[in-house]
């Protein structure tokens, strides 16, 4: 069983400031990191870590195909990234003394995937495969489309949100992974009691994980509804929180484990990522994670 995550893959660019740049201000950056980055590559590695089976689909410039390594060390196949005459995707990050982030994407290779790699990965996949999308990636209604008619497991991270592309999708997917904001802005309410209410009203079918940043994740599937409380840890640098959150979930979920262990594991994984600084630099081992866990 494999996970296909079409997925972007950026450098980043991290910069750590006393603030978040104002209009027309000069800024001095204390520090600076040149990373891996990207929702998909971030997402990726975190599976990886948690011992997931991970094909990544995605595209680079053909003159940084030293990230194709960063990633195949991880354990993650790259066979399905191409390689081309095009930027690769980049991220410029400024992180505060909050361990709060502001990010500008340029998307880059990341929206050249074509249908041709899309079908050529679709025809090596099997009934009990998994796919990952966020939406740093092109095509994303046709891959979801491919899925559904191979039979696989769709899960959905759609950030950055486009209300309307997932309203066109949400019905053609399995698993739905969104923060509060993201809840919000899609169900058009005000609460995060109000999103819970409406998935569960509108959205029976679904699996649903809304992660609530400091105040933990909410689980949702039809009238169940399960909620795990975040770890208390003093957080240096948010930035692949989220995604690292996925990876373990995603892996959790695969392999049919209980969900409160499921969401407990993710949570204490996340919240080691917090501690450091960077995005894929900052994701810890299964065996990290195993010990944060059996410490608390």
């Amino acid at each position: 069983m494999a996970i296909f995550n079409f997925g972007s893959i950026n450098i980043d660019h991290v910069y750590q400031v006393p603030h978040f740049v104002r209009p027309g201000e000069t800024l001095t950056s204390s520090h600076y990191q040149k990373i891996l980055g990207g929702k998909g590559a971030n997402q990726s590695i975190a599976l990886a870590k948690a011992k997931c089976q991970v094909v990544h689909v995605g595209a680079i410039s053909q003159q940084d195909n030293a990230l194709l390594n960063e990633l195949s060390d991880c354990g993650i196949n790259t066979q399905h990234i191409a390689q081309l005459d095009t930027p690769t995707g980049h991220a410029i990050i400024q992180v505060n003394q909050d361990a709060e982030n502001a990010i500008v994407l340029f998307a880059g290779a990341n929206h050249a995937l074509t249908q041709v790699q899309i079908d050529d990965v679709m025809v090596q996949s099997n009934d009990d495969d998994w796919v990952l999308l966020q939406n740093e990636t092109n095509h994303i209604e046709s891959i979801i489309s491919s899925a559904n008619k191979r039979g696989l497991t769709i899960a959905y991270n759609p950030a950055p949100m486009d209300k309307q592309l997932v309203t066109s999708v949400i019905n053609n997917i399995d698993i739905l992974i969104v923060n509060e904001v993201e809840a919000m802005d899609l169900l058009n309410v005000a609460s995060i009691d109000e999103a819970k209410r409406k998935l569960q009203q509108d959205y029976a079918h679904l699996t649903v994980i809304m992660t609530l940043g400091a105040q933990g994740v909410c689980y949702i599937h039809g009238d169940e509804l399960i909620e795990v409380a975040a770890f208390n840890v003093a957080a240096v640098d948010t930035t692949a929180a989220g995604d690292t959150f996925i990876g373990y979930c995603l892996s959790g979920l695969m392999a049919k484990q209980d969900i409160k262990h499921i969401l407990s594991t993710a949570c204490g994984a996340s919240a080691i990522c917090v501690t450091r600084t960077g995005a894929s630099s900052s994701i810890p081992s299964f065996d990290e994670v195993t010990q944060f866990i059996q410490g608390q």
